[in-house]
Order: structure tokens, then C-alpha cells, then sequence
């Protein structure tokens, strides 16, 4: 069924890694696989560039990285794809989420990340995904091409966040819920969709000969982009519904079975 597959994109958190955000057992071994076959494969994630460098230290020029959900695409240390928003736009969001009450905001640009925050609960939640962060005294000061504005509030984005930006901004840019705690503004055509679109004319394959793995709503665009599309049993139910196919939970290594059972077997 799957013999056909030239490309695999898939998620991180709470999708390839398991909840100790560690990577399977067997995924060196997976991949080597892949990689005789000549079959592309992409870390798709809203982790920042260099994050996604050093959890894949030994293949990082041998892969793929779609990076901060679609808005950074990057290819042996080259920029392949990018999305980027106008300063004046950044200004105007940063102030609209500090009105936002137990708000937390990183700055994403191209050369690094950064945050105003002082706050260790939230420094800690940050550094898991940007491993280039830089503290300034007031964000609007950095000088930067900017590609995303990451928003974290621990009583929950979608509820707390989304329904102040949404309103404000979803018309013109895309505002999207990445996980419990996060919440990401793009550029209004950035997605990590968006990015597989542009690598299927760059590398010459098509919708039919791509699989994808999700398990939140900055998935969307991905799956829908990939006919083989597949749900974790841990996901959002709104990606349930969207995915084709459903894979075993990202603490069973649902990306390696399926992978294995239908691509390489």
C-alpha cells in the first residue's frame, strides 16, 4: 500500500518523542533504512532550528527540519524556505499579548529567540524548545528577521489566549494552538503544510507519495498536505477526525510501528 512514499514528516512532541521527550529506541536504525530507500524524512515541529539540530546531532545533513511550525525550512545548514512577518506587525502583536495576564512571550527570529522573562517555571517550559535564547529588557528593541511570535500560558492557550488574539489577528496572520501551553502567530500562509507544499516542488514528490504524523491542531495543515496522514492515539480529537489513518500513542512508539509496518516491511 505504502511502497510508493518518498516523504515522512512527522511531529516531536507528543508524536515521535515520548513524554520524557525522548526519541524510540529503534530510530537510528528506522531511519537508516529510510535513508537506503532514498526516502526524505523531516522533523516537523514548533521547536526552534537548532533545537531540532541537536536532538538530531549524528543525520542533522541527512534530514529534513521544519522548523517553528513551517515558518523556517532547512536543508544541510541551508535555508530552503522561510516566512516572515514585518517588524511593525511584530510590535503590535507583542503588545496586544502583554495585555494578556500570566503571559509569556518568545520572539523568534531567524539568528535566535528571545524573552523578557525572568520567571524559571517559564524559562524552564522555553528552553525545552529554543535552544538559542537570548534575554533582552524589552523585545521590541531586537533586531531580527522575525518568523514567529510563541506565546505561553500554563492554564491553557486555547482558552486563555486564543479567544484575545484570535479576534485580533486571525484575519491577517495565522494564529494557531500548538499545544496546551503554546500558542503560535505566523505569517497568514505559514504552516507546517505550507512547507510541505514548497519541499513536494523542490524535491519533485507528490501528495500521494507522502505520509505525515500529528497529534495537535499545528498539525492541521500538515495532514492535509500528505494522503497518508496519520493521527496518534494521543491526539487532539480534532486530529483524529482530520488524519486518514491512526497510529499507536507516541509512548508506544506509534511512528516507528507504523512506519515500519507499512513502509519499510
Amino acid at each position: 500500500m505504502t511502497s510508493s512514499i518518498k516523504f515522512i514528516a512527522t511531529d516531536m512532541d507528543g508524536t515521535l518523542l515520548n513524554d520524557e521527550k525522548a526519541l524510540p529506541a529503534d530510530f537510528y536504525h528506522v531511519f537508516n533504512e529510510l535513508d537506503a530507500k532514498n526516502i526524505l524524512f523531516a522533523a516537523a515541529s514548533g521547536r526552534q532550528y537548532q533545537s531540532l539540530v541537536n536532538t538530531f546531532e549524528p543525520i542533522k545533513d541527512k534530514m529534513l527540519f521544519i522548523a517553528e511550525n513551517g515558518t523556517l525550512v532547512m536543508y544541510q545548514g541551508k535555508e530552503l524556505y522561510s516566512s516572515t512577518i514585518p517588524t511593525p506587525e511584530i510590535h503590535a502583536i507583542i503588545n496586544s499579548i502583554k495585555t494578556i495576564d500570566n503571559t509569556f512571550i518568545v520572539l523568534c527570529g531567524k539568528n535566535s529567540a528571545y524573552t523578557e522573562t525572568t520567571d524559571e517555571q517559564a524559562l524552564e517550559e522555553i528552553k525545552k524548545y529554543y535552544h538559542n535564547l537570548e534575554f533582552v529588557t524589552d523585545l521590541l528593541d531586537v533586531d531580527d528577521e522575525f518568523i514567529k511570535v510563541a506565546v505561553l500560558n500554563f492554564n491553557g492557550t486555547e482558552q486563555q489566549v486564543y479567544p484575545i488574539i484570535a479576534p485580533l489577528y486571525a484575519q491577517t496572520h495565522q494564529v494557531v494552538i500548538s499545544a496546551k501551553v503554546w500558542l503560535d502567530v505566523m505569517h497568514k500562509t505559514a504552516s507546517k503544510g505550507a512547507a510541505i507544499k514548497e519541499l513536494q516542488r523542490i524535491f519533485d514528490f507528490t501528495f500521494e507519495e507522502s505520509m505525515s504524523f500529528g497529534d495537535f491542531l499545528n498539525d492541521v495543515e500538515m495532514l492535509k498536505e500528505t494522503y497518508f496522514s496519520y493521527a496518534m492515539d494521543n491526539a487532539h480529537p480534532e486530529i483524529k477526525q482530520l488524519a486518514r489513518f491512526h497510529a499507536p500513542s507516541n509512548n508506544d512508539q506509534g511512528v516507528m510501528t507504523i512506519i515500519k509496518e507499512q513502509v519499510l516491511k
